[in-house]
């Protein structure tokens, strides 16, 4: 007879990992936010709240792990109320410094470097408490992610890094994103498991060290700017993914450097495009407005001719609301929907059993710092 020792059984073989699968129908996201952005324009922008909602409702609910998709429990109302408080609070300021600068106008340059200061600080700040709303939003497996933590520690924190990265010429921001991200990962939890982030600075400056050198040229040269932004954010994403840790679950993606090259240039190419019709709109529109009322197209705007000038800005108003609402359905489909399937196929979820047995806990975040976000335009998706 053959028997083996209590406590000396082999241990079972991990588990593949898991992928991450996105089935997001392209059409019904654009039908989406091109809906949304024309019903944004009737009514002031005030309907960006519930947009952004069904946005991240749609690209949550079409992500799944371990064929269990997310949850977005998050609500329009929530962040138009705290769009609201928010504005509460940053109207006063914008007053203060509106009347500093009409009674102290040698001050005025002066204050402008407080008023930068405070606002480089909420922005931080909403930075922060809007990922931290997002999360408290997030359901997966019928259990919630929550974070902890100070928005403002954050925020002095990122305000320390970023005078270390303006003095050294952006060659220290790696080191910024890692400790960021630490800060916020540390802070996270999905239920009962605490976040933690592996990715350090120097691995990141090794990644892309040589687009820091180059940077300057691509300023310059313009064509090359959307090149190198791309080559960045490939990169920047490849590394964060490969840093994140929930618990014993890790994440991992084998993401290319150049997976962005045709997102970002298919953007300048809208651009272009709908800029030069903008120009076409533009001469036609002085073309009709000269035949219809007789004025001469160097009277339309000079000065003195105030009323006859209302029908061609009228005119130029109405088109560039279409070019801003052409331009934000781009935005949202190529950069926020398609950007984000291309991460998800390219990222494996290891150990996905360690999130077994997890259990709920954290509490509901408000929306003021997602408020915050939106009135600094700082808000992410």
């Amino acid at each position: 007879m053959q028997w083996t020792p209590i406590g000396s059984e082999p241990l079972p073989p991990p588990l593949p990992p898991t992928r991450v699968d996105f089935t997001g129908d392209r059409t019904e996201f654009r039908k989406m936010v091109t809906k949304g952005a024309m019903l944004e324009l009737v009514t002031f922008g005030f309907y960006r709240f519930w947009l952004v909602t069904d946005i991240r409702r749609q690209l949550w609910s079409n992500t799944s792990v371990d064929g269990d998709a997310a949850e977005y429990t998050g609500r329009g109302k929530e962040l138009l109320i705290g769009f609201l408080f928010a504005l509460a609070i940053l109207v006063p300021i914008y007053l203060a410094y509106f009347l500093v600068g009409i009674e102290f106008e040698r001050w005025q340059g002066f204050a402008s470097t407080p008023l930068f200061i405070a606002f480089y600080a909420f922005g931080q700040f909403a930075i922060f408490r809007a990922r931290r709303y997002r999360l408290t939003r997030t359901v997966w497996r019928g259990v919630r992610f929550w974070m902890d933590g100070s928005g403002w520690a954050y925020s002095l924190r990122a305000m320390l890094w970023g005078l270390l990265v303006f003095l050294t010429l952006g060659l220290a921001l790696p080191w910024r994103e890692a400790s960021l991200e630490r800060y916020k990962m540390q802070h996270t939890h999905f239920g009962d498991l605490q976040g933690d982030f592996e990715g350090n600075g120097w691995e990141f400056f090794k990644r892309g060290w040589w687009l820091w050198l180059l940077s300057p040229i691509a300023v310059v040269i313009f064509p090359l700017a959307p090149f190198f932004y791309a080559e960045f954010k490939a990169r920047e994403w490849r590394w964060w993914l490969n840093g994140i840790r929930i618990g014993g679950v890790s994440l991992s993606s084998d993401l290319p450097h150049n997976a962005f090259y045709g997102l970002y240039w298919k953007m300048v190419g809208w651009w272009l495009l709908l800029s030069t019709l903008f120009g076409f709109y533009v001469g036609g529109a002085t073309m009709l407005v000269v035949t219809l009322s007789g004025v001469p197209a160097e009277q339309l705007f000079g000065p003195g001719h105030a009323a006859k000038s209302i029908p061609m800005l009228g005119l130029m108003v109405i088109g560039y609301f279409a070019l801003a609402l052409a331009m934000n359905v781009i935005m949202r489909v190529y950069l926020q929907r398609d950007l984000w399937a291309k991460v998800l196929e390219t990222v494996a979820v290891h150990d996905i059993g360690a999130a077994a047995d997890v259990r709920g806990s954290g509490e509901l975040a408000s929306a003021l710092g997602e408020g915050f976000a939106d009135g600094l335009d700082v808000a992410g998706f």
